[in-house]
Formats: structure tokens, sequence, C-alpha cells
């Protein structure tokens, strides 16, 4: 289902993947610097996410700007907070490189505004651009050190943006509840040579999945 979501004087470009039955929690995605939601990863996912119950809605946002992205992410949580058409007890965030830091900055934000009415239940992080290829002295881990929900991190062990080691020492010293699923080999863009896209991308949904379904067992206790 595409739609247009008011931003501004613009409007996001947004699609639906609607499951068959009734979702109680969506996921909301995002894509990287380049590329926009079409993105065949974040096709991939979504797809998958729809097809296990997962309502799951994807947008593009053009520009390079962290601060501007994420404003256009709190406008697609609020669209989708106040739709009629999905009654959802709550989202999870998910972005791919920069579009995981725009979502990190967003859920930061939040959590200081006392804005936070538990809408948002976690984060997940498609290859978190931690810093800049060989600026390793520089982290972008501000956004993380604060945020308090569950996070995800899926990583390529040989991304040039994110360090493994860093990656974990970042983790180590987050206050929120926290998991690292590395793809052995994978650069940013998680292409590992001898596997197929299609192979690789089937990793990291399952994982996605399973993980949404741990962290929203959990509220449902």
């Amino acid at each position: 289902v595409k739609v247009k979501i008011p931003f501004g004087n613009k409007y996001l470009d947004a699609i639906f993947s609607v499951p068959e039955k009734k979702p109680t929690y969506g996921v909301i995605l995002t894509h990287g610097a380049g590329g926009d939601m079409n993105f065949p990863h974040l096709l991939s996912l979504a797809a998958y996410l729809a097809s296990h119950g997962v309502l799951c809605l994807r947008f593009t946002c053009k520009g390079l700007n962290v601060a501007y992205r994420a404003k256009a992410f709190k406008t697609v949580v609020e669209y989708l907070k106040l739709s009629d058409d999905y009654k959802l007890s709550g989202v999870f965030l998910a972005g791919r490189s920069m579009g995981s830091r725009a979502a990190a900055s967003l859920i930061r934000q939040l959590s200081q505004d006392d804005d936070d009415d538990g809408f948002i239940q976690g984060l997940i992080c498609l290859s978190y651009p931690l810093h800049r290829p060989k600026l390793q002295s520089k982290l972008r881990d501000e956004d993380l050190l604060l945020i308090r929900c569950p996070v995800l991190f899926i990583s390529g062990s040989a991304d040039e943006m994110c360090e493994k080691q860093l990656l974990e020492g970042v983790a180590s010293k987050m206050k929120a509840p926290k998991k690292i699923h590395w793809i052995d080999k994978a650069n940013h863009g998680m292409a590992v040579k001898g596997r197929t896209t299609d192979n690789v991308m089937e990793e990291i949904n399952m994982e996605v999945f399973s993980w949404l379904r741990e962290n929203v067992k959990q509220e449902h206790k």
C-alpha cells in the first residue's frame, strides 16, 4: 500500500507491507545515505516480516543531515501511531547505515523529552556506521550510549565503517539490552564473497524476526 506522509511542506513516499492477519506491532524501515526505500535489502526484509505477521512501513527520505532524517523518522512514527487503518501496540525502528543513525538519534531525543510512551519498543541497526572509513578515532556512539530500549545490531565483520572490536566496546558500555549479530566477512553493503545476496538476506531477515519475537514476547508477559 503506497502512502504519502505529509512532512513540512513536502511529502515522504512510503509503502506499507501488510500481513494477512491483523498485526499487533510493526517495523518502520528506512535506507542509508544513498538509495531509497526500494533498496533490495529493505524490500527483502519488508516482505519477510509481512509474511511472518509483522507490519512493515518503509519510507524514503533523501537528505544527508542526520537531524533532518531523524525529524522525518519522527513524522513517520507519528503518522503510524495515529493511523486508523493499523492499530499497533508498538513499533520497532529500523534503518540501514545512516538510516539507523537517524533512528538512534530519534529514540534518544524521545527518551530525553519524556515524550516516551513506550510506543517505540526497540531499534534495529543494519550496518550501523560507527565511524567513517579509516577514521576509527571518531566514534558516532553518543546516541547509542543514551538509549534504553533493546537494540539489535547486524553488521558485517569486514565492515569498513564499523570495526568489530569498536562496536563490541561501545555495546559493552550501553545501558540498553543489546545484541550484535555478525555477518561473517560481509562489508558495509553486506556483500560476502562466495555468497549470494539472497542467501545473506535470508540470514539477516531470520535474525531480525527472531529478535523481534523475543522482544515483543517480553512486552506481553
